[in-house]
């Protein structure tokens, strides 16, 4: 029988397994689980432990909000954990990846099977996913505790990896973090925190959501909550309710939200209901307006966002080819950066359908990723852009379809679901040129293809074959041009 490896951390000593030939380590914990005085403080270093700490089971999922998939509950609170997958403890030096696990601020799980790591640890990377507080525990704005502790567990995780990663043979100077959507969020505030920029060298961001709130509305958030759950609007006063009840009126509240479009305005419309916010502390301001206006220096970043992003959520509501001219009005209205009439007159022969689509996918990720870009080259980083336009046969190049492409794990069933139980040729080419992408950038700082400039606009288009080119969505670019995400503030 194959002996379990073990590694001595600076807490103490894991066991994990081995898994196709690499050494994975799961459910380490990098801070106490945030329960009883710890419930939404700052958190708290983990205290060191004798003897062998068993590392085979995943951390249980941090308490789920949202509209989407979510893990199911456990009544282990041990959340803020880290899984570890290296190709060899023995070696040193390794290049090493740190996802966020982190959807839409609210769900997600180190135990998805579409972030197996195996198949990017096989090619070299040590893999560190990283599970943090999301939803009202990590991002509510409360009375009596930090604002951002969804953010803060990321850099106490990365704090962990800097003292630990040389165990498992990777590189703590060479650390790049990582994320897709809410995680992709996390990585563009993180590239602004001074406390968290020595922790890590470069980063890749997927799907970047213009996403952020001001503390006002953030408060008026948490009032709606405290009436709904009969607390007042404050840490002692959430205290009183479960964590799974707490996320639970989250998800009622963001299925109630077009009731407040009146005063929450573009955080109603996308019903999503917390996020980071624009405390004056943690974050002072959005990623682009502290890369433009010179507050936060630039870096190595691979950003990019999939062609046709709001598809997933069309076709998922089943309202797909249902939209009139009203819809696109109203999407245009809302989430034009200025004046509506713009995006008419660069997509004058846009359907009804067509123009949702745009606009909804502009607004919620096209835009701020390619906006980060350009903002990351303008302070001094160096930024490579891509746009997915790999299509399934339902969900076009839709959120989310990188994903399995990236990990190599398009067997999971979010692989499945988008790409088919077997998932074509051209699938596997992209997934394979992707994971080698990472890779190579993880590794080197350089994906494989020019950097993106003002002048050029350099872009990889991912497809089966891809290409290289201008920026595609060029319309859309000119329209958002100068015009960051804002945060998003009451009416």
């Amino acid at each position: 029988m194959q002996q379990r490896p073990r590694i001595r951390t600076a807490e103490g000593v894991v066991e994990g397994e081995l898994v196709g030939g690499t050494a994975i380590f799961r459910g380490i914990p990098y801070a106490q689980p945030p329960v009883g005085a710890l419930r939404f403080a700052a958190p708290a270093p983990v205290p060191r432990w004798d003897g062998v700490r068993p590392a085979i089971e995943f951390g249980p999922p941090p308490p789920q909000s949202g509209p989407g998939p979510k893990a199911e509950a456990s009544d282990d609170a041990n959340w803020l954990a880290a899984t570890v997958c290296t190709p060899d403890p023995a070696r040193s030096g390794l290049p090493v990846l740190v996802w966020i696990s982190c959807g839409g601020y609210m769900a997600g799980t180190a135990a998805d099977p579409m972030f197996d790591p195996t198949a990017l640890a096989t090619e070299g990377l040590v893999v560190v996913i990283v599970q943090c507080r999301m939803g009202a525990e990590g991002f509510a704005l409360l009375d009596g505790a930090p604002s951002n502790r969804g953010l803060l567990d990321q850099i106490a995780a990365l704090e962990w990896i800097q003292r630990n990663v040389a165990a498992f043979g990777g590189d703590p100077d060479a650390v790049t973090i990582s994320g897709t959507s809410g995680g992709a969020g996390s990585v563009a505030a993180l590239l602004t925190i001074p406390a968290a920029r020595p922790l890590f060298r470069r980063a890749i961001a997927h799907s970047v959501p213009g996403l952020n709130i001001t503390p006002a509305l953030a408060k008026e958030v948490t009032d709606a909550l405290a009436d709904r759950l009969g607390v007042a609007p404050t840490a002692a006063g959430f205290a009183n309710v479960g964590p799974q009840r707490l996320a639970e009126e989250v998800t009622a509240l963001c299925a109630d939200s077009p009731a407040h479009k009146d005063r929450w305005g573009r955080l109603a419309h996308l019903g999503i209901v917390v996020c980071p916010i624009i405390d004056g502390d943690l974050l002072p301001q959005t990623p682009w307006e502290a890369l433009t206006d010179g507050n936060a220096a630039g870096i190595e970043l691979l950003v990019g966002h999939m062609r046709d992003e709001f598809r997933l959520f069309s076709v998922m509501m089943g309202v797909r080819g249902t939209f009139t001219e009203e819809d696109a009005a109203t999407a245009v209205e809302v989430f034009a950066p200025g004046d509506p009439a713009e995006y008419r007159a660069e997509y004058p022969d846009a359907t009804a359908d067509e123009m949702v689509e745009i606009v909804y996918s502009d607004a919620t990720f096209r835009m701020p990723s390619a906006l980060l870009a350009a903002a990351n080259a303008d302070a001094g980083g160096t930024s490579y852009l891509f746009e997915m336009q790999y299509a399934s046969e339902v969900y076009g190049a839709c959120h989310s379809i990188d994903v399995p492409l990236a990990f190599g794990t398009l067997d999971c069933p979010t692989g499945v679901l988008l790409l088919g139980e077997d998932a074509p040729d051209g699938a596997r080419a992209v997934s394979d040129e992707l994971l080698h992408t990472w890779v190579r950038f993880c590794a080197t700082g350089d994906p494989g293809w020019p950097r993106y400039d003002a002048d050029g606009r350099t872009t990889r288009l991912l497809d089966a074959p891809s290409t290289t080119a201008p920026y595609p969505e060029e319309r859309s670019r000119r329209i958002w041009e100068s015009r960051p995400p804002l945060p998003f503030a009451p009416a």
